[in-house]
């Protein structure tokens, strides 16, 4: 597998403020990343010569994915701060960092949001080496496409997750010389931005052409079916719905060709023995038993902070032995919200998969209570559950990024009129046991968007794309304002770029 590879990359320490300037523009790959024989410092010049160097720098610009900044951590808010959950933990004071996020109360120096900043552009620096120097390497021409296809689709992924986070970011598209190139860099407007992602994915698809996806030892990189997904999905935050409906429909077509399918059962696509599997475009790959309390590590911290907080259960001794529900008790995060879990429609199958519930039973026989400490309703997410490991903060279970139904579902609101919009949203409602629709509305795809990819860290996205976020009841009783659809560009960077202004309202 692809994440087999990111393990003998050399762990870095991330400074505040100086990851924009030094490491994620002006380093990209190299020593940073790679753990290259020998083992001392290896310049970039030395380093891009072989086939297997551009392998090997490719693949280090997936790792930021798995990190704090991303989805090992940053990204956890995007349903804490839709309407999806609630921080929980042990209180106000557990977790503030969150909760300053769930209340509309964001500081620049929020430490959720400077690494989202800084690991993205840690990511953007890997891809912008990979793509500078791979063409000037003699090697298989297939295998150089498919390096610089990967790295044009993980800078795009990287620039998506940022202009739709700030708005407004510095497009930076070269590996810069010096500091000095970048300490002043401003933003950038944001439909440039998007301009540039729309470019890189259109490249990757072309470069792609032969790899549309991948099994064995190189499942879980970027196919062009990945891009061909994001693709779709970027047309559709840009409001451009011709162009959405089209990518979709060729994404579908060329899924369809390529053997991809939706998994009958919808637990699979959570399942660790099946990840990858015929539903997958793309996935953050994680692996247990490498290290433990990071995340930064190639373990996923998902487990043990969503788990049931420090929960054991009591009504027997049995029971009481087997000891907590995850491996080091549970903090207890991200919890259900009530009108969430109030929101499923009679007899959908994804509530069982996506959160317990009280009275539910853990794999082992325990019990799930009525209500835990900071959760008062009993709910907990179910979806990333990997129970007790061996390891802390480590679980295996990959997190889905672009899986088919999204594509179906993609075109049901870009094209809600057509026969295959109906048909693809019935398709996902199938399969989740609900009857079919006989008309598409905004209102009806956004909430399929909602139960479908619940916690798959997508919902404040959606709201916002949709002019749903600021409006939101649930959110303007937790003090929403009309400002908080952009996140604050944080205060690290610009005390070391003044050049970056800040967003209106922080």
């Amino acid at each position: 597998m692809l994440l087999n590879s990111l393990f003998s990359m050399r762990k870095q320490t991330l400074g505040l403020g100086a990851a924009l300037l030094t490491l994620g523009l002006l380093s990209g790959c190299g020593e940073e990343y790679l753990d290259l024989q020998p083992r001392n410092a290896v310049s970039t010049e030395v380093f891009y010569n072989t086939q297997t160097d551009a392998i090997q720098a490719t693949t280090a610009a997936y790792s930021q994915l798995q990190k704090d900044g991303l989805y090992g951590h940053s990204l956890w808010a995007m349903d804490i701060m839709a309407d999806n959950s609630f921080v929980g933990g042990g209180g106000a004071a557990d977790g503030i960092e969150f909760q300053q996020l769930d209340n509309f109360t964001i500081p620049a120096s929020n430490p959720v949001i400077t690494p989202l900043w800084q690991r993205t552009y840690l990511g953007i620096g890997a891809a912008n080496q990979v793509l500078a120097r791979v063409p000037a390497i003699e090697m298989d021409a297939d295998i150089k496409n498919r390096c610089l296809g990967e790295a044009a689709f993980l800078r795009a992924l990287y620039y998506f997750y940022l202009v739709r986070s700030f708005g407004d970011v510095p497009l930076v598209l070269t590996p810069a010389a010096s500091a000095s190139e970048v300490a002043n860099v401003t933003r950038t407007p944001e439909a440039e931005v998007y301009t540039q992602i729309v470019k890189d994915l259109q490249d990757a698809i072309i470069k792609l052409e032969k790899f549309p996806t991948y099994t064995g030892e190189n499942a879980g990189r970027a196919g062009s079916l990945s891009a061909m997904a994001l693709l779709a999905k970027v047309y559709l935050t840009q409001g451009d719905m011709a162009n959405a409906a089209k990518q979709a429909r060729l994404t579908i077509t060329a899924s369809t060709a390529a053997g991809k399918m939706l998994n009958p059962n919808y637990g699979d696509n959570f399942n660790v023995d099946k990840e990858n599997g015929p539903e997958s475009l793309f996935e953050v790959q994680y692996k247990s038993g490498q290290n433990a309390y990071t995340t930064d590590g190639p373990g996923s911290a998902i487990n043990e902070f969503w788990g049931a907080r420090f929960y054991t259960d009591t009504t027997t001794a049995a029971l009481k032995a087997l000891g907590y529900v995850v491996s080091g008790g549970g903090y207890g995060f991200n919890v259900p919200e009530k009108e969430f879990v109030e929101g499923y429609e009679a007899g959908d199958l994804r509530k069982a998969v996506t959160i317990f519930v009280p009275g539910d039973k853990y794999p082992a026989g325990q019990t799930q209570p009525g209500s835990l400490e900071g959760n008062p309703n009993g709910f907990t997410v179910r979806k990333f559950f990997a129970g007790t490991l061996s390891t802390i903060w480590d679980s295996p279970l990959n997190v889905p990024v672009l899986r088919l139904a999204e594509v179906y579902l993609i075109l049901a609101e870009a094209d809600p009129t057509s026969a295959d919009g109906l048909s693809g949203i019935n398709l996902v409602r199938r399969r989740a046991g609900l009857p079919a629709l006989t008309t598409v509305t905004k209102e009806a795809v956004l909430k399929e968007r909602r139960y479908e990819l619940a916690f798959e860290m997508d919902r404040w996205f959606d709201l916002k794309r949709t002019n749903t976020l600021v409006n939101n009841p649930e959110l303007i009783k937790k003090g929403i304002k009309p400002f908080n659809d952009k996140l604050p560009i944080p205060q690290a960077e610009r005390d070391v770029n003044p050049s970056l202004t800040q967003n209106p309202g922080y």
